[in-house]
């Protein structure tokens, strides 16, 4: 696999787009090659992201499938479907109460604060994952926004240990 630092811009932005849907961040941490190793790269993808706009935050998010929606994951998002797939496989497990309250709840979350409920799915079972998005149903959009801004930073390190990392 080629050293990241040298891969030609549109190669890398593809690569990161699989860790981050988020086209600004992508650019940003394209352009601020080279890195001196993978920790450098990590550092500098936290700090952009933690400088990132309500719009940047919404287009990362629209890159994850709902979780525990199968479909999403085969049809619309096809770019992360593997990595999200893996991450929430726990879901593949649960029992049809669980899915259902799921669905039912991600369709309030999204209702409630216009995007997604956002999970760092890694480890976690399908029943805590329900417990934890009925529990931030209660937030307000502003607290929701971090929270969800937070977990995507969670995903995108993991994602980024799985793609770049080899890349160094």
């Amino acid at each position: 696999m080629s050293n990241f630092n040298t891969l030609p811009e549109n190669e890398a932005i593809n690569l990161l787009m699989q860790c981050n849907t988020s086209e600004k961040w992508c650019k940003k941490l394209t352009n601020q090659r080279p890195y001196a190793d993978f920790e450098a790269l990590v550092q500098k993808a936290d700090a952009i992201w933690s400088q990132s706009s309500e719009s940047d935050l919404l287009e990362a998010f629209e890159g994850h499938p709902e979780i525990g929606n199968i479909s999403t994951l085969r049809e619309k998002y096809k770019n992360t479907a593997v990595s999200a797939g893996h991450e929430q496989s726990a879901v593949n497990t649960a029992n049809d109460a669980v899915l259902q309250a799921l669905s039912r709840d991600n369709k309030a979350y999204k209702d409630k604060f216009g995007f997604i409920f956002i999970v760092c799915a890694t480890g976690k079972s399908a029943e805590e994952m329900l417990h934890l998005l009925q529990e931030r149903l209660a937030n307000s959009r502003q607290q929701e926004l971090q929270n969800a801004a937070e977990e995507q930073a969670k995903i995108t390190r993991i994602r980024l240990e799985k793609l770049i990392k080899p890349c160094f």
